[in-house]
């Protein structure tokens, strides 16, 4: 088994006082990687990207980040794991550390895991989110988001708490087309806004909270999105529904139970990306996978994914969050999967090959597509 592991405020407008970082002092990444799945004939090729958010005022930000590569998971050739987590709050970065370590331990320990991956996936973060609560760590007003993608022979299996993203690439005809793997959990969804309102969370913007906008209303954009807060209380603030850990936002329905999607891949599935969102603060699913689709090196398509979403941010605010993005390429061999050796790139031509057409028993919290 292979394993790679690398804010609550009202957007302002940017200012031409506060200067802005050339990308090259803050860009980093891992070399382009592949796993096989030889049940199925496929490579997965693929490259994780991390930058850490630019804060003109705190320099020594640190990157609350994490993401994960877990090939050959519990020793099994034909299941991969990806992940991304995106911490917050003061010790926002030992939450997502912890997380991204003991959620793939918790998930290595389960010998049930491949007979039903998505209760699997439910038990974990239980267990994940009872752990650090009970850690060193202090989560009350902290915690991290998590988007994990399961590659398991011809399925996947992607589990999301909080509004981190997965989002696969689908060919057609001659374009590719975005298909969100998750769906971000914020009280801009009204079964998400229902939940949490019956667990007795107010639902503010800060301009409501303030006062300066009536609280009646539920007329909110990007730049000052509704948040939870505890009754009479403006705290914990957070614009998402579903974390690990925040053990105060708890009380008010935010749960660390991941909503998990179950789909068969198919042949027009020729890529996938996991990213924080950061990425998709400025950029949608289909700017994404429409940049994917330019490179034959998903590591190319990391660079040139996170470098658009720190300019875009740079252009509407005067910082950026941390960005973080996996983009793994589906490839079908067309040689036995013995002539591939797992960690190494299939040949440049086999790689170029798939862009160059392009210019249950249900859960609650499980859906098959």
């Amino acid at each position: 088994m292979g394993i790679v592991f690398g804010k609550l405020r009202r957007r302002c407008c940017p200012t031409s006082s506060i200067p802005h970082p050339p990308l090259r002092h803050v860009l980093t990444g891992c070399s382009t990687s592949s796993a096989t799945v030889p049940s199925t004939g496929l490579s997965l090729l693929y490259s994780p990207f991390t930058v850490r958010g630019f804060y003109p005022y705190k320099s020594d930000h640190e990157n609350e980040d994490r993401f994960v590569v877990s090939t050959n998971l519990q020793g099994r050739p034909d299941a991969h794991l990806f992940a991304v987590f995106d911490g917050h709050g003061r010790f926002g970065a030992h939450c997502s550390a912890f997380v991204s370590d003991r959620l793939v331990e918790v998930l290595n320990a389960d010998v049930n895991l491949f007979q039903d991956p998505a209760k699997g996936f439910e038990s974990a973060f239980r267990v994940t989110n009872s752990d650090l609560h009970q850690s060193a760590i202090d989560d009350r007003l902290s915690g991290t988001t998590a988007i994990v993608v399961l590659v398991f022979g011809d399925s996947m299996y992607v589990a999301n708490v909080g509004d981190s993203r997965a989002v696969a690439g689908v060919r057609r005809g001659t374009s590719v087309e975005a298909q969100d793997l998750s769906s971000d959990q914020t009280p801009l969804r009204k079964d998400e806004y229902e939940r949490v309102q019956k667990c007795g969370a107010r639902i503010l913007n800060v301009d409501q909270l303030e006062g300066i906008k009536d609280p009646r209303l539920q007329e909110w954009d990007e730049f000052d999105p509704p948040r939870l807060w505890l009754p009479n209380e403006q705290y914990p603030g957070t614009a998402f529904t579903r974390s690990v850990g925040d053990s105060v936002a708890e009380s008010i329905g935010v749960s660390a139970e991941p909503e998990v999607l179950v789909m068969k891949i198919s042949p027009e599935h020729i890529f996938f990306v996991v990213a924080s969102d950061g990425v998709f603060e400025f950029l949608s699913s289909q700017d994404v996978v429409e940049m994917v689709a330019k490179f034959a090196d998903p590591q190319d398509a990391c660079s040139a994914i996170a470098a658009e979403s720190y300019r875009r941010w740079l252009t509407n605010d005067t910082r950026t969050d941390d960005i973080t993005i996996i983009v793994v390429h589906i490839e079908r061999l067309h040689n036995s999967s013995a002539d591939v050796v797992e960690g190494t790139s299939p040949r440049s031509s086999e790689r170029s090959s798939v862009v160059s057409d392009i210019k249950r028993e249900e859960r609650p919290n499980t859906r098959h597509l």
